[in-house]
């Protein structure tokens, strides 16, 4: 891999911007995306809860495109699930299709990114948070929702569960992009670096910017509490050994960063994925499973 592909897929760490990190997984995904949507079945006709499968909703303007299985369950949770920066729904497929065997379970694009249309321009959290909204109207109304998301799908979710606590009902953050990434990069690898780090550092800042498929601004930000739901983060084992000089500084800044998000409830916990990287829900699927299964069941548990 040349160097900066490496970078790339260092990037992709920070808000999973599609790269060198993924090659081979897409292909994967797709096909396991491919077999739910194969396997669809209408259970109703009218409410957009009712189908299964894959399919484009309007959405403030925009096509989205959503896919959906399994069957609601009566107090649980409807499980969304929300793929990384540059990644899209097939990403999660695997994920989606094991856990829709007991209960609900959606996922979608957003704009910028899979099958959804292009955003207007830039985009921010209430941006996209308004477009998430409009998702859960559709697909889910007024039921509880478990969000579970990777990497700046992770950082999304998080950000808007303390805006919308009648409707979020427990969180599981894998690997989320930090809550303050902009400071956390120019901290851990200076100015004075060249090389590999040296784009590194400029390209997660100009990613961060809103140069990435969403235009989406990954703003620097105190976490806000989502009062006392069940929250799990997850965060990687190692990804940062191929960085020059900087890999320990990058793995401090991740880990506090992970730490930081613990603020989103008194009932939040973290907790390394074993031999994982940045895509834990590849790497680790088992883990995934099990955090999503505890959250959703203990959050059925407090309805």
């Amino acid at each position: 891999m040349n160097r900066t592909l490496k970078t790339t897929a260092l990037a992709t760490t920070f808000c999973a911007v599609a790269g060198a990190a993924v090659v081979g997984y897409g292909q994967v995904a797709a096909q396991a995306q491919q077999n739910v949507a194969a396997t669809s079945v209408r259970h109703g006709h009218g409410h957009e809860d009712a189908f299964t499968g894959v399919k484009k909703i309007r959405v403030d303007g925009h096509a989205v495109n959503v896919s959906c299985s399994g069957r609601t369950v009566a107090r649980k949770p409807v499980v969304v699930l929300m793929a990384g920066g540059g990644d899209g729904l097939e990403t999660m497929a695997a994920l989606q299709g094991t856990l829709s065997d007991k209960g609900r379970v959606c996922s979608y694009d957003r704009l910028g990114e899979g099958a959804s249309d292009q955003p207007n321009g830039m985009q921010t959290v209430d941006d996209s948070g308004r477009i998430l909204t409009g998702v859960l109207d559709r697909i889910v109304g007024d039921r509880p929702v478990v969000l579970a998301g990777h990497s700046l799908g992770g950082y999304i979710a998080a950000r808007y569960a303390p805006d919308h606590r009648d409707r979020i009902a427990g969180l599981v953050l894998m690997d989320a992009t930090i809550p303050a990434l902009t400071a956390g990069i120019r901290k851990a690898i200076p100015e004075s670096a060249t090389g590999m780090p040296a784009e590194l550092r400029d390209q997660t800042i100009a990613v961060n910017e809103g140069q990435n498929p969403e235009q989406f601004l990954i703003a620097d930000a105190p976490v806000r509490s989502a009062g006392r739901i069940p929250v799990r983060i997850i965060k990687h084992e190692s990804q940062f050994s191929e960085v020059p000089d900087y890999g320990p500084a990058l793995e401090r800044m991740w880990a506090e960063g992970q730490q930081e998000w613990r603020a989103l409830s008194a009932r939040s916990r973290v907790s390394t994925a074993a031999r994982s990287g940045h895509y834990i829900h590849v790497d680790r699927p088992d883990v995934a499973l099990k955090a999503i299964r505890q959250v959703t069941a203990q959050a059925t548990i407090n309805r």
